[in-house]
């Protein structure tokens, strides 16, 4: 069975750092693109960053761009995610998924996806 599963989610002041982790299992991890996406209630969810199979290519979006850095060992099947000067507007559950062709203006979100972890950046 294809498992994903979020973890080191928490409490985060305005400015404080995070890591979250992804660990996986039941697919070749080290040939699939990976990324994060986060969910906020009732304002549906969003592609935060994704990475290239190999690790030499990744993407961000516009709001995390120089504050979120997005990572994976293929070696222990795990994504990472470091949260930055993180921001009120971070707060969400973030999860896991596969993507097809991070690369590429069209990348989209694959088959796989994961249990998510809650982020919650307050004072």
């Amino acid at each position: 069975d294809v498992q994903l599963q979020a973890s080191g989610g928490g409490d985060v002041q305005p400015g404080g750092s995070l890591r979250l982790s992804c660990a996986t299992s039941g697919f070749t991890f080290g040939d699939v693109d990976m990324g994060w996406m986060r969910e906020v209630p009732g304002k549906g969810s969003e592609l935060v960053s994704c990475i290239s199979s190999g690790g030499d290519t990744a993407y961000y979006r516009d709001s995390v761009k120089g504050r979120f850095t997005i990572s994976r060992d293929n070696v222990k099947r795990t994504l990472y995610l470091q949260i930055g000067s993180a921001k009120p507007e971070d707060t969400a559950e973030y999860y896991c998924v596969s993507i097809i062709d991070c690369s590429t203006s069209g990348r989209s979100i694959g088959n796989f996806e994961g249990q998510g972890t809650l982020v919650t950046v307050s004072s």
